[in-house]
């Protein structure tokens, strides 16, 4: 079974280096890895071009932010799963795409999520820890997503239900999981293992007014989708990002 690692880029010379190890490291030997740059203008390229040897398919040019260029990469991932790591990211061990594999194969799974880090940039000092859970209806109405970078999906469900919409803002991966399994109820498997190790930091949490889009882009989502009493559920998903530092 191919799986298909998207990591979009955009001036990121500091972290990319390590983002990209952790793909090309793996012992998983049917991994086909993409790279959408959003046409960087510090050494982001050079450091990718220096992986002389690693197989993987760069393509640079300007999009439309990260989500259109999440879009992108679905387009050209040729694999039967697509899963996706961040510029700033890295994977918790080697071996984790290899167990994705064998569980997907194991639960005949359409797609499965599993659990997240955030850490410090530079130490790797663990900040939060996201440890999911196995989702239900109930839980989404009650503020819950799993982490959207540990999401590993079947490509065919991209295009069955499209992929990420432009018109929510930092928001498009809530709207995305929503879409994915309140509205279509696309049966998704939790994988009860650290997937990825995030540093902290992103553009929904940057300021006090990218917080408020954020806050709106989240309620937006939960309007379009029709989940009960949007505005507090909007409340209780900041309130269990809260409980994650404890």
């Amino acid at each position: 079974m191919k799986i298909s690692i998207i990591t979009v880029v955009f001036n990121a010379e500091r972290y990319i280096k390590s983002c990209m190890q952790s793909v090309v490291n793996q012992t998983y030997n049917d991994v086909e890895y993409i790279i959408i740059d959003g046409g960087s203008t510090d050494k982001t390229l050079e450091i990718i071009n220096s992986f002389n040897g690693a197989k993987f398919k760069l393509i640079s040019g300007k999009d439309n932010g990260m989500y259109d260029a999440l879009n992108k990469g679905i387009k050209y991932a040729t694999g039967e799963v697509v899963g996706f790591l961040h510029a700033d990211d890295f994977y918790a061990s080697n071996t984790i795409i290899e167990e994705i594999a064998q569980f997907f194969l194991k639960n005949s799974s359409n797609a499965i999520y599993g659990d997240l880090n955030y850490v410090h940039p530079d130490s790797f000092k663990v900040i939060r820890k996201w440890v999911s859970n196995t989702y239900s209806l109930k839980n989404i109405e009650q503020g819950w997503m799993p982490p959207h970078p540990t999401l590993f999906l079947k490509k065919q469900i991209y295009i069955e239900i499209g992929g990420y919409s432009l018109a929510y803002g930092s928001a498009a991966d809530y709207e995305f999981i929503l879409r994915l399994l309140y509205t279509y109820k696309v049966k998704a498997d939790y994988f009860p293992q650290l997937i990825v190790n995030m540093r902290t930091g992103g553009m929904s949490n940057a300021n006090i007014v990218s917080r408020i889009k954020a806050f709106y882009n989240d309620y937006k989502a939960l309007r379009t989708h029709q989940v009960p009493f949007s505005f507090l559920v909007v409340f209780l998903k900041k309130f269990k990002k809260i409980v994650q530092y404890f």
